[in-house]
């Protein structure tokens, strides 16, 4: 790929499709090569202007965002970014998501030409991370299957809590990897998602229907215990207390608030550190930035260990990146070996 992005953009609003483009040609680094009105034509003009990056609607008539995203990742998977109307359609942005859609943007319910020139800058920045990933590795790392991970004897477990952190490609991550822990997993899981408020409690949901262990978005003072996994909140930091009897709870806070994403992996993993001591796996997969670096370091200063995402899997090898030039991780895994490794580090 060049140094500028080759965008399509897909939307049934002709009004919308003029404004994008508007918006995103100002950036010297993008170029709107086309446009289409629903995924029929979408995939049509993927295959004749082979764009980097896809712009799509997620309500659409004929076929919607996520129809277009399956079947456009069956055929050749692309970098696609998934608009929604900021006030709806979880559900379906989290079924992109799953179907290979590296991120989503919110935009504006009321169409006015000054509210969508509002996100232009979040547009042009996330068009320009889409460009950056690999959604061919990420979607077929997620569909591979794993052997079955060994058994633990709880005599022998060295660790006490499993602390993990992700962001862009991070849904169909931990789907895979919280799949592949069993429902009697003698520790608990604490896991943080980079997302905006009003989508981690359905993805939590979701997962939950699918994992065999326990999974629900913390709510604050619950026991922190073996068989449950605890997803932090959107817009809000989620670590740990242990009380007087000796029980650790789950906590959630807006400080520190000089974080770039609330709640923070580098949040988690340090109250895990302090809370936990030398007992603490963490796992840093595909994401966006470095966020669990510095997180990382406690771990590993207060005698725990940590994992990486292999580049070969992640959608975005940023994170892992930064805990790995850091010097602080103790294996990189691929992402369909996660789940058995973290058994097998118990």
């Amino acid at each position: 790929m060049s140094g500028i992005v080759r965008v399509l953009v897909v939307d049934d609003s002709a009004f919308v499709r003029k404004v994008f483009k508007q918006m995103l040609s100002r950036s010297p680094f993008v170029e709107v090569v086309g446009t289409a009105r629903d995924g029929h034509e979408a995939l049509e003009l993927v295959a004749e202007l082979q764009p980097d990056v896809v712009t799509v609607d997620i309500n659409m008539p004929s076929m919607d965002g996520v129809a277009f995203v399956r079947e456009q990742m069956l055929r050749r998977p692309v970098p696609i970014l998934v608009i929604t109307i900021a006030s709806g359609a979880t559900a379906e942005v989290l079924a992109a998501l799953d179907a290979g859609a590296v991120d989503f943007i919110q935009k504006p319910t009321a169409l006015a030409t000054d509210r969508l020139l509002e996100i232009s800058a979040e547009l042009v920045e996330k068009v320009k991370e889409a460009a950056q990933t690999s959604p061919v590795r990420g979607l077929r790392a997620a569909t591979v299957r794993p052997a079955a991970a060994p058994r633990v004897r709880l005599a022998r477990l060295a660790t006490d809590i499993v602390v993990i952190g992700t962001s862009t490609g991070g849904p169909q991550a931990l789907r895979l990897v919280i799949g592949q822990l069993p429902a009697d997993f003698p520790v608990p899981v604490a896991m943080v998602l980079h997302m905006p408020v009003g989508y981690t409690a359905m993805y939590a949901s979701k997962l939950d229907e699918l994992a065999p262990l326990e999974v629900l978005e913390a709510q604050g003072e619950e026991e922190v215990r073996a068989g449950r996994a605890f997803l932090a909140p959107a817009g809000q930091h989620l670590s740990f207390t242990r009380d007087a009897a000796g029980v650790v709870r789950t906590r959630l806070g807006l400080y520190p608030l000089d974080t770039p994403h609330r709640p923070a992996v580098d949040v988690l993993f340090q109250s895990a550190a302090e809370v936990y001591g030398n007992r603490v796996l963490g796992v840093v997969m595909t994401g966006m930035g470095s966020d669990g670096r510095e997180g990382a370091a406690w771990i590993k200063a207060k005698g725990g260990r940590v994992v990486t995402e292999a580049e070969d899997s992640c959608v975005v090898y940023g994170m892992p990146r930064s805990v790995v030039e850091a010097g602080l991780s103790d294996e990189a895994v691929p992402l369909e070996r996660i789940g058995g490794r973290i058994m097998e580090l118990l």
